[in-house]
């Protein structure tokens, strides 16, 4: 007999979310599910319809919230056949864990079960078993359910046998080719006037002449947002032009490239643009600073054994696959 005790004792809190759904939703109200029909056969273990159903019928309510039709029905396949999948790849660790004989104390299911008392009933052991009869579970069905919850986790987890190291140079690679996620949103703070080329009542050398003669009262000492009001024809006008915090992608190209070149404080020159005169400035700036990598070395290095992890369990999975017996239906 051998004991999976150090990797359980870590899957034992990663999975507390995912045993916790069948007795803690309030509104746990199912469809009626298909009970009889096989889904799959895994190396001679059956996978029933209710069983894929169960899994996928959370996502299934999103889904026919979301779409109807052709549409919902591609769907719905796709969500089950994902449930499906799943299953398999469960029923797989499960077979794995039993062939390779290890065993997870019964104290270690009573620890969790008692965890679950304590955290989600305030203790009331009662109340616990009457949710679970109200959902047609028994007391030993649910320690069966939470068992395997920790069989599979536990053997994902002990099957990254060792803790990756990552190399340096993976890690300045890394920093160098996503820049961007460790640099903060650049935004600014923006007035704008904006003088239309043309006007029923001016001419459109009349209305250059009147952009140039608002640019001089505001290199002149004219405040900007008072200037705006009296000038300005587009939406902001009455607010003195104030276009609030904006970030990139808010402005048209041409406009956007000038506005956050600029320094806090500067007015930029007239800005001559698909037909209209604007005039910019910038009242403050934030953001658009990235860290260093000494700063962010220690989350690369955590992501980057992360996705490594990933990756081994996805092959250790996969393994399995290849040298087991499937049929689906």
């Amino acid at each position: 007999m051998r004991y999976l005790a150090r990797p359980f004792a870590v899957a034992s809190l990663a999975i507390c979310g995912l045993v916790l759904l069948p007795i803690c939703c309030a509104a746990f109200a199912q469809e009626p599910l298909e009970i009889n029909g096989i889904a799959a056969i895994v190396n001679g273990d059956v996978i029933t319809i209710s069983q894929v159903r169960s899994l996928s019928q959370p996502r299934e309510k999103q889904l026919r919230a979301q779409f109807t039709g052709q549409e919902l029905e591609k769907q719905l396949k796709a969500a089950r056949e994902l449930a499906l999948k799943d299953l398999i790849d469960r029923q797989l660790v499960l077979q794995a864990f039993k062939k390779e004989k290890y065993e997870i104390p019964d104290h270690f299911i009573d620890e969790r079960v008692h965890e679950i008392i304590r955290e989600n009933f305030g203790g009331d052991r009662n109340t616990f078993i009457k949710t679970l009869e109200a959902q047609n579970y028994t007391l030993g069905e649910f320690r069966q359910k939470e068992m395997e919850q920790m069989i599979v986790q536990a053997m994902r987890s002990h099957n990254v046998k060792a803790k990756s190291v990552i190399s340096p140079p993976k890690v300045d690679e890394y920093y160098r080719k996503h820049r961007d996620e460790f640099t903060s949103k650049e935004t600014i703070k923006l007035r704008m006037i904006m003088i239309p080329g043309q006007k029923d009542t001016a001419t459109a050398p009349a209305q250059k002449a009147l952009a140039e003669e608002v640019l001089g009262r505001l290199a002149g000492g004219a405040e900007f947002g008072q200037t705006a009001q009296v000038y300005s024809e587009d939406s902001t006008r009455d607010n003195g032009g104030d276009w609030g915090w904006i970030e990139r992608n808010t402005l048209a190209g041409p406009l956007e490239k000038i506005a956050f070149s600029m320094p806090v404080g500067r007015v930029s020159n007239i800005i001559d643009y698909a037909g209209n005169y604007y005039i910019l400035k910038v009242e403050d700036k934030q953001g658009g600073t990235t860290k260093s990598l000494a700063e962010v070395r220690a989350d690369i290095e955590k992501k980057l054994i992360q996705e490594e992890a990933q990756q081994i369990q996805e092959r250790w999975i996969a393994s399995l696959r290849e040298k087991a017996y499937i049929k689906t239906f």
